[in-house]
């Protein structure tokens, strides 16, 4: 593959770029696996070849190729053999463009892959198969999974791996199959993909394998190709956090202000109605100005400066919406949230709470339920702390109102995090389930 800048990467015609992020336990291949995808799809270039053929913690006999070195680069992760951070790799196929993160296998790890996992269109979900032959999937599996689910990803893609260390036996895939189909039905998953797969030697990754004349589905690589990206968010309620007042001019009386930022979702035009939330104070759209000039209209996605045909409040935080479709704002609501940080949740301690633009103070009143890994169903919170990776549901009051809506709608109002205050450490990643009744 020949060197490309990131605009022409992202530029050409094709069916758009799928964001993918690898899940699973440790030692399960993830590494492995984008490694291959990015060998066979000529997604590397000579001198990385060259470079992980004479690392010194080759894993590989022989002439064989490490590939897990490929998204492994820390000196950590190739030392001890395992992934610590996520790694995030590019590829191209002729149908269409890949971003792919390399998430941690290892519990300790978790929270990065809630990272990677929150702009993800498909999680590939490895299993080992030496490991899960009996049908028992790892714990890993089933947090990863719940993970992926609770944060909206789109398509779970379950790849069985390390096929050829059971001689491709075909009742071994069904039970595991069968185990995860069972696992989906409890988390409410309603459709997945599996395949069986060795990221070690290539089989059913890039093309068919003659090894599984028994297994009809497509490669790996075939069914990425074909599902569908992240869903157009202009169609939704707009949304636009404002990142930024601007204003230049203040000595004259047609001073400039405007509103920066962009928009998460919706769509905006000149001439709308809109509301500033939490104030609720109303205006109408003047203009909208961009790089090179004004246009009238924007979508999902576009960053843009408002300017408002009234001197009304606005500040960093604030959020435009249609009045026909506005946010609920609220001081007070419930969420679902994995805990993060090393230290224990506290609920006497209070937290910063990141929304959107705006960064308020918050405390957990409490904890109503806690979700139980192993049982895959949410249980009273018992007396043991809350701790990290943890999931459950709690109480969170604010400093200030918030224009909130439920994650499920629309992401970018329905998602925050919680930084500790004194450490200034991320505690916990948020999602609003269901939206709160509207309160100031």
């Amino acid at each position: 593959m020949n060197a490309m800048t990131d605009s022409a990467f992202f530029s050409a015609a094709d069916k758009g770029v799928l964001r993918l992020i690898t899940a699973g336990s440790v030692d399960d291949g993830k590494s492995t696996l984008i490694g291959r995808l990015l060998y066979d799809s000529k997604g590397i270039f000579a001198d990385q070849l060259d470079a992980i053929s004479r690392a010194k913690y080759k894993r590989t006999v022989g002439d064989t190729i490490d590939l897990s070195l490929l998204t492994d680069g820390l000196e950590a992760e190739r030392e001890q053999g395992i992934t610590i951070d996520v790694a995030y790799r590019y590829f191209s196929t002729p149908v269409r463009k890949f971003i792919i993160a390399d998430a941690p296998g290892h519990e300790q790890y978790t929270r990065n892959m809630v990272t990677g996992a929150s702009t993800a269109d498909v999680a590939i979900i490895l299993i080992d198969a030496t490991r899960a032959a009996d049908g028992q999937l790892l714990t890993q599996t089933k947090r990863h999974s719940t993970l992926a689910h609770l944060l909206g990803i789109r398509h779970i893609v379950v790849a069985v791996n390390k096929m050829d260390l059971v001689d491709w036996d075909r009742e071994v895939f069904e039970r595991i199959r069968e185990a995860y189909a069972a696992l989906a039905a409890k988390l409410g998953i309603a459709g997945f993909h599996v395949l069986p797969l060795s990221a070690l030697t290539g089989d059913n990754v890039v093309g068919k394998s003659g090894r599984t004349p028994w297994y009809q589905g497509p490669a790996l690589l075939e069914l990425l190709e074909a599902l569908e990206a992240r869903a157009d968010d202009s169609g939704k309620a707009l949304r636009f956090p404002v990142q930024l007042v601007a204003r230049h001019g203040g000595d004259r009386a047609d001073d400039f202000r405007g509103y920066m930022g962009q928009l998460a979702s919706g769509s905006l035009a000149v001439g709308d109605r809109v509301l500033v939330q939490p104030s609720g104070v109303a205006a109408t759209v003047k203009s909208l100005v961009v790089h090179g000039g004004e246009v009238e209209g924007a979508i999902a996605g576009d960053s843009v400066t408002v300017v408002l045909d009234e001197d009304v409040d606005v500040s960093r935080g604030d959020v435009l919406v249609h009045a026909s479709a506005p946010a609920f704002v609220a001081r007070q609501f419930q969420a679902e949230i994995c805990w993060l940080d090393t230290q224990a949740l506290n609920p006497a301690r209070k937290y910063l709470l990141k929304h959107g633009t705006r960064l308020t103070s918050a405390k957990i009143k409490s904890v109503l339920a806690r979700r139980d890994i192993h049982e895959l169903a949410e249980v009273p919170a018992a007396d043991t702390p809350f701790a990290m990776n943890d999931i459950g549901r709690v109480e969170i009051a604010t400093r200030d109102a918030l224009a909130l809506d439920a994650y499920d709608d629309i992401a970018a109002t329905g998602a925050f995090i919680l930084i500790d205050e004194a450490t200034h450490q991320t505690a916990a990643a948020g999602l609003i389930r269901q939206s709160p009744p509207s309160t100031r």
